[in-house]
């Protein structure tokens, strides 16, 4: 496979063009992680947003008194530290590979420089983005509202 076809596979990407799937796969890098290796932890400085080429990636915090709590596991064409570039902060949890895991980077330098350069490819990733943020939180909302239901 080659890069534009595995970009084209990401979620974020999916409703991109040719071109400018192009235009991403010459500045993306590839970041490789064995089963174990930790990504990033809480309060990193944020390097962009990652897209899962294939593997798993955990999403944890440790609760005040000393326990993981995982949050999700994301796998293969799923991305993250999106909040973290859009808000411009570190990161709120860290993450780790629960298995070897291939990603995509979208530095943070990389994306603010495409804010600028391509206004328009910016902005259809930035909508993808709230898209799948708006998908989720429904979904977090269903199970909440069913969770005290079921009380």
């Amino acid at each position: 496979m080659t890069i534009t076809s595995d970009l084209k596979r990401q979620t974020l990407f999916e409703d991109i063009g040719k071109e400018d799937i192009k235009y991403l796969a010459g500045i993306v890098k590839q970041v490789s992680l064995k089963k174990g290796d930790v990504l990033f932890k809480e309060n990193d400085e944020t390097k962009g947003i990652y897209l899962i080429r294939s593997g798993k990636i955990e999403i944890s915090k440790v609760t005040p008194d000393g326990w993981k709590q995982t949050l999700a596991v994301l796998s293969s064409g799923h991305f993250f530290g999106e909040l973290s570039i859009m808000e411009n902060r570190r990161h709120e949890a860290d993450a780790a590979a629960i298995e070897n895991t291939e990603l995509f980077l979208l530095s943070k330098e990389d994306f603010e420089r495409l804010e600028k350069e391509n206004a328009l490819l910016a902005l259809r990733i930035i909508k993808k983005i709230a898209i799948v943020m708006s998908k989720n939180l429904r979904r977090m909302n269903e199970k909440f509202l069913n969770a005290l239901i079921n009380y």
